[in-house]
């Protein structure tokens, strides 16, 4: 297998003083994710109003939920958002193999996250979970599956940085769709990590 080969490094004072005024990503990631927070912000307002008008399904409804799996699609989401953080790291420095293999475990990992949501969801509806409804699941499906649309999108965007790192499409002096795929990552990680304790744990 090819090793990379680390081409001589820039004077990195200069490189921070270029990254220090420089947009991170690209502009359009930055109103992809506007968008997306703002409509995450709107179902996390009807979240709250359905829960303020239905106080008992709401303390009642996470004594229903695996526990667990909310808590393995933490982790698997958070160690995914890392290896992102590595591939950027790397690719700064000109290793595009490398940052390559990151994007590849941070799709991995990414992947166990539709898998368990899989297994959960197929609980809920079917005979384990007794076909559950209500208001409490209302918002739950949905809320966990809009997040769910939006993971999709971003692991296909780094199925796409992924093989442009491998390819070489992208360099030390110009990685910003691999920043901006990461940044959308992140954008799910983080809105995870709201959507977690507001089913799984508060009552």
């Amino acid at each position: 297998m090819p090793v990379d080969t680390v081409p001589p490094q820039p004077d990195t004072a200069a490189l921070r003083a270029v990254a220090a005024a420089r947009i991170p990503g690209n502009r359009g990631i930055w109103v992809g994710i506007f968008c997306v927070l703002v409509e995450f912000m709107l179902l996390f307002g009807v979240y709250f109003v359905a829960r303020v008008h239905n106080p008992e399904d709401f303390r009642l409804g996470p004594d229903a939920l695996i526990t667990r799996a909310g808590v393995a699609i933490t982790v698997f989401l958070l160690s995914s958002g890392y290896c992102m953080v590595k591939a950027v790291e790397v690719m700064r420095q000109g290793r595009h193999r490398t940052a390559a293999r990151w994007v590849l475990a941070a799709i991995l990992l990414g992947l166990g996250y539709p898998v368990i949501k899989y297994f959960e969801l197929d609980w809920y509806t079917g005979d384990g979970g007794h076909g559950r409804g209500g208001v409490f699941y209302g918002a739950y499906y949905y809320l966990t599956l809009t997040h769910l649309v939006h993971v999709s999108w971003g692991l296909l965007g780094l199925i796409w940085v992924g093989i442009r790192s491998a390819l070489g499409g992208y360099s030390a002096d110009n990685y910003g769709g691999l920043e901006a795929a990461a940044m959308y990552w992140h954008t799910t990680d983080i809105l995870w990590l709201a959507i977690f304790p507001l089913f799984y744990v508060l009552r």
